[in-house]
């Protein structure tokens, strides 16, 4: 019989503060062999309410993903319970599922509290402590239902209730397009209410509203004064409500123990300063400032949808060293981002100082000269004693602590390096015979986790940790089977639609912050059409496209704009970033920059025009369809030769024309085999650089040269992705040789070691080294295509799909090949065994002559077997 387990609500579990007219509903089948959902039912209820308000009664199809409600409407602020059953294909029916709920925000409603700040702005030119605000209040005496708050910043804020904080969210509010687009935050703080007095609290810091940001010594990018709106908001058991509200008459400190909190430089701590149980009832705050209103606030509250940003991971340290230079240096054996939290022990008005590093430079010295301006250092100042700090009003990127003037034997368990990022689940695992490979994948995920702190950045150490929209395209795919990024990709999604400009051209980086003509390159700009597609394709979020449809057309005009005879060839491009065959002192790869921009003006028409198709814009399709022909001759009758020769002879240009099928079908072999050639050429090494490099194992693979992409892809020596691994990366880097084999580095103004783009290679490495890909996009018809590589005896993977987990992977010992999969319910699958012939392939030790369950049918196609399979668990074996 089948069942129903993990419900979602517009792509989280429970979630409350939703300010979506339409919310969607998702479930996933728990069952054995051959379940198809055939109907379903599906309940909402109102609040307590005994009646359903919306009842679907029995609907006749297989839709378990993102089901839009259809009932009356949603009135704020108010919790909706929902359930769901199933019928098979067969017509069992499960029980309904456990009641899961959502919960609705303010949805625009206007609790009449007023943004709120200390009554001095300070000396913006420097950075100044971080301010606090309270405020006391008293309940009623009566029984509370719920208890709800409401609230944002200017800047970022660590909110607390009597005491506690009322989540484990940080970097609150997030950043967005502040002055277009400022999110809002809901928590449930009933359980930390209590009888009689109550206090809520915050500490406001610079964050990304007005600390230091993007390049060269820049501050006060979205603002000048920090500010909270909040709102308490209790209801009682009988239905009435009591509303705290931010205004005039909560108090503030101004100078406070944190003397400064910012992204790049780091923190001061002033323990001396404390004042106890400030944030909770009974402290006496007459000699706080009564807060003032702050007018003119022009930034637009929606209510955030995504992940919080929270503490995922505590590490600690593997090794304490001392440097040749004698310095103390605590190893956490992970080049993380977050913060070290400490226990020290010394007299008052000690101050010690931690900076941190990511690597240590050849002769074993602390090394930070990769930083640039970021001075990434936490200073504290003792009270006196025993104490344990954490910060949380800024982040830092590292591996290494240095630590300076401190006052007590160092010990490891003294110290914690608290992992934070976006709290995304992680969606994806992957297993081999070669634990570089594994050692790779991990360095992938933790490079990813670094990186996706409320917006996917490139990096998140040094002065830039910046939206680079370039980055973002290139790993989107990657990103989205690796952890669940639905919702953190769309809301960035909103911030680049809203960067814009007027003309359609895309920002460099989103939220955009830096200068006026940062706008438009190709790769970067075409994010605009790649990301949405991609998200689109893993989720089966329709939404997501109606939502950027006119983005993505508007750079695809833009583009149009830029061209002549259909060639993109005017305006400022990347080209292949920091690609090997640059030459002498450029970071500009060797290809050309028109080829590249015009097959990404060929690439996003043609994801947009099948956008407009799967949104029934007709018209739009037509245009789009009849507009990337013309592109594709164009591009065909300036780069490719009657003979079938690329004019522009690099790896990247191949990758890019092969990738994106941009020759014709006659003239694909003979471009597999120069692409190789030219691999071969370099020493079987690859030359290319971020435009390059996601797609060149794919498209050998792609084109019958899987063997080729296997070699490539287990180079050991620079430059490959597993030279890094040999000099005991635990992140990706931003340069191939970042450490060069002589153990020294790259420049310093430019040589991240916690850089993800490289790490774009996890999708051929799920894709087609584990074979886990799907048929149409959501995955509810899936691929499966293990491809073994030589140097490889066995692959395993697992991915989570919008209807459960997939499992796919090859073993090959004494002459054996095993491929084991499992399909989940509510999917289909077509394996394909490659050259494996039918009549030897047994599945279970059963021919597939017989009829087996699950199975509806193979068939040989050439050298490879193909079966059509139905959910359930399968292994299946065959003499090479």
């Amino acid at each position: 019989m089948p069942s129903v387990t993990n419900l979602t609500c517009e792509h989280r579990i429970n979630p409350i503060g939703l300010d979506i007219p339409v919310p969607r509903f998702s479930w996933q089948i728990q069952s054995g062999m051959s379940v198809l959902q055939g109907a379903y039912r599906l309940q909402v209820f109102c609040e307590d309410s005994a009646e359903p308000l919306w009842d679907t009664g029995r609907v006749n199809r297989p839709a378990s993903v993102l089901v839009p409600y259809e009932g009356p409407a949603l009135r704020p602020r108010t919790r909706y319970r929902w359930r769901v059953r199933v019928w098979d294909k067969r017509g069992r029916d499960s029980e309904f599922s456990e009641e899961a709920f959502f919960e609705t925000g303010l949805m625009g409603i206007d609790h009449r509290a007023h943004w709120i700040s200390t009554p001095h702005k300070g000396d913006i030119s420097r950075m100044q402590p971080a301010p606090r605000l309270r405020k006391s209040f008293t309940l009623k005496n009566k029984p509370i239902r719920r208890a709800r708050v409401y609230a944002t910043a200017l800047g970022i804020y660590a909110l607390r209730l009597n005491g506690r904080p009322v989540s484990p969210d940080v970097l609150c509010p997030g950043w967005t397009t502040y002055k277009k687009r400022l999110q809002y935050q809901t928590w449930d703080v009933t359980s930390l209410l209590c009888p009689g007095e109550n206090v809520v609290a915050a500490t406001l810091a610079d964050g990304w509203y007005r600390g230091y940001l993007a390049l060269k010594d820049q501050r006060n990018v979205f603002g000048e004064r920090l500010a909270l709106l909040a709102g308490v908001v209790v209801t009682y058991e009988d239905g009435s409500e009591q509303i705290i509200r931010t205004d005039a008459t909560w108090k503030c400190l101004s100078d406070t123990p944190v003397r400064y909190a910012d992204f790049y430089m780091g923190t001061h701590y002033d323990a001396r300063m404390e004042t106890p149980g400030w944030d909770a009832p009974g402290f006496n705050d007459s000699a706080w400032e009564s807060a003032q209103i702050v007018r003119h606030v022009k930034a637009p509250l929606v209510s955030q949808l995504d992940q919080p940003v929270r503490r995922q991971y505590s590490l600690t340290p593997v090794e304490i060293i001392t440097t040749p230079k004698g310095e103390t240096v605590l190893d956490m054996g992970q080049n993380m981002v977050g913060w070290l939290r400490f226990t020290v022990r010394g007299p008052a008005g000690t101050t010690v100082t931690v900076r941190h590093a990511e690597v240590l430079d050849r002769d074993g010295n602390f090394y930070m000269e990769n930083y640039r301006l970021a001075e990434s250092k936490l200073v504290y100042t003792l009270r006196g004693g025993e104490e344990t700090y954490e910060p949380e009003l800024t982040f830092y990127g590292f591996r290494y602590v240095r630590l300076e003037n401190w006052p007590c034997e160092v010990n490891p368990k003294d110290f914690a390096g608290v992992v934070i990022s976006s709290d995304l689940e992680t969606t994806a695992g992957f297993e081999c015979s070669d634990e570089r490979v594994n050692q790779l994948f991990h360095n992938i995920q933790w490079g990813q986790r670094g990186n996706f702190v409320d917006v996917p950045t490139d990096c998140p150490q040094r002065d830039e940790r910046l939206g680079w929209t370039g980055d973002c395209q290139a790993f989107a795919r990657t990103a989205c089977i690796n952890m669940d990024c639905a919702l953190m990709l769309s809301e960035w999604l909103k911030d680049l639609a809203l960067d814009q400009r007027e003309d359609g051209a895309v920002p460099f980086v989103v939220p955009h912050v830096l200068k006026e003509q940062n706008y438009g390159s190709a790769a970067w700009g075409d994010a605009a059409t790649i990301v949405p597609w991609t998200i689109y394709a893993c989720y089966g979020d329709k939404r997501v496209l109606e939502a950027q449809y006119p983005s993505m057309r508007r750079w695809v005009d833009y583009i149009g704009s830029q061209s002549e005879g259909y060639l993109w060839n005017q305006g400022f491009h990347f080209g292949d970033w920091l690609g090997l065959d640059a030459h002498e002192g450029s970071y500009v790869g060797a290809t050309d920059k028109t080829l590249i921009a015009t097959a990404f003006y060929a690439y996003s028409t043609r994801l947009t025009r099948r956008a407009a198709e799967v949104l029934g814009y007709e018209k739009d399709a037509l245009e789009l369809r009849s507009l990337y022909r013309k592109i594709v001759k164009a591009y065909r009758q300036e780069f490719i030769t009657s003979t079938g020769r690329l004019a522009v002879d690099t790896q990247t240009a191949y990758a890019l024309t092969l990738h994106f099928d941009l020759a014709e079908e006659k003239d694909r072999p003979r471009m597999v085999r120069d692409l190789v050639n030219l691999i071969e050429k370099n020493g079987g090494h690859l030359t290319t650089g971020f435009v390059g490099t996601p797609y060149l194992c794919l498209a050998l693979t792609e084109c019958g040269a899987h063997d080729a992409a296997g070699r490539l892809f287990l180079r050991a020596d620079y430059p490959s992705w597993l030279y890094p691994v040999m000099r005991g990366a635990t992140t990706m880097w931003e340069h191939w040789d970042g450490i060069k084999p002589d153990g020294s580095f790259w420049s310093s103004d430019m040589n991240s070691y916690n850089h993800y783009a490289y790490g774009a290679i996890g999708e051929w490495m799920m894709r087609a080294l584990a074979g886990i890909d799907m048929a149409k996009p959501g995955y509810r018809e899936l691929l499966l295509h293990p491809r073994p590589i030589e140097g490889l005896s066995f692959v395993s993977a697992w991915q989570n799909t919008p209807y459960g987990r997939v499992r796919c992977g090859w073993r090959i010992e004494d002459g054996e090949e095993t491929v084991a999969c499992t399909v989940p319910g509510g999917s289909t699958a077509v394996l394909v065994l490659e050259n494996a012939a039918l009549p030897q392939v047994t599945e279970s030790e059963r021919l597939l002559s017989g009829e087996i369950p699950g199975i509806v049918r193979a068939w040989q196609s050439e050298s490879d077997t193909m079966i059509e399979l139905e959910s359930g668990r399968y292994s299946f074996k065959w003499r090479v």
